[in-house]
């Protein structure tokens, strides 16, 4: 089992880094040359924070101990899987989850989840605790049985969370904008082969937090062949504009199953994704704005992913 513990100093560490993740001004997919000191990524969030009327809860806090282990009779497993990548030219690693009760006789839908940018495969359990969210709502069957794949969005040769004065390096920022072929060509056809997944786009979804919210708009948008359901959980401003990801609205209405978004009302990237809630409010596409009271940090994530993990593949 591939299972840093809960409250390893290193994860803790490499993840209050995303306090410093994309809020570059810099989109993945334009990797424009331009380098974002830690110090200038961070004082974004010294921004105040204007809420509009609507930036408000959906959903209450998850219940007491819904991030705690489960009990052992009632929990998944994780594991590492590897893959071969043509666009990094090596054997990748990714976390799996599999759910309580896990068979290879039977077929399940997959979730691919993604880190933030100081963050690795690790970052969703090793943080977040995203293995015990899902124990806990599989295994009281308010979630339905799934695999969730957690992969290192760092598409590069050496895929390491860099040094804090190297995060937002233009090399960095490449390697997360070329996740999106290692995701699409190399990691979701390697995981159909090995595991016995519901290989469609309704029984696919795509989340991620802070970058990895971000890389969920500009992937999932982008592919709605490939994913049914998006989710961002305080998204970063590393998102191409969203008149370019919905050009056809109309479409993305009749083929999109849920549209997820979350932010907390203390976090000073909350422009980004009320920008997003507001563009979808203004063309009519159904969409979860769920505004929460927290800071850009593991409780907002935790309580979302408990949320969202109940409406999916319903």
């Amino acid at each position: 089992m591939a299972k840093p513990p809960r409250n390893s100093s290193a994860i803790r560490s490499s993840l209050f880094l995303p306090v410093l993740l994309a809020t570059v001004a810099i989109t993945c997919a334009e990797e424009k040359s331009i380098e974002v000191s830690p110090e200038r990524a961070a004082a974004n969030f010294a921004r105040p924070v204007v809420l509009a009327a609507d930036d408000v809860r959906v959903f209450p806090d998850a219940p007491a101990g819904f991030d705690s282990p489960a009990p052992e009779a009632t929990r998944g497993r994780l594991e590492s899987f590897e893959y071969d990548s043509a666009v990094t030219g090596t054997r990748r690693a990714a976390l799996v989850y599999l759910p309580p009760g896990y068979s290879s006789e039977r077929k399940y839908p997959v979730l691919y989840l993604l880190h933030g940018i100081a963050g690795n495969q690790y970052e969703w359990t090793g943080y977040v605790h995203a293995d015990a969210v899902l124990d806990h709502l599989i295994a009281s069957g308010t979630a339905v049985p799934m695999i969730v794949v957690m992969p290192n969005g760092r598409a590069l040769p050496d895929d390491r969370p860099p040094p804090r004065d190297k995060m937002f390096t233009p090399e960095i920022v490449a390697g997360f904008a070329k996740f999106e072929r290692d995701l699409l060509d190399y990691l979701i056809p390697a995981i159909e082969a090995k595991y016995p997944t519901l290989p469609d786009r309704e029984h696919r979804a795509l989340a991620g937090l802070s970058m990895g919210g971000g890389h969920t708009l500009n992937i999932g948008l982008a592919h709605l062949d490939t994913f049914a359901w998006l989710a961002g959980f305080s998204s970063a401003p590393n998102a191409r504009p969203l008149d370019e990801l919905i050009p056809d609205p109309a479409g993305l209405r009749a083929r999109l199953k849920l549209f997820y978004l979350s932010c907390g009302n203390q976090d000073g990237l909350i422009s980004g994704p009320q920008r997003v809630h507001v563009y979808l409010k203004e063309h009519n596409i159904p969409h979860v704005w769920n505004v929460d009271d927290a800071g850009h940090d593991r409780p907002t994530w935790a309580n979302n992913l408990h949320h969202f993990a109940q409406l999916i593949f319903r």
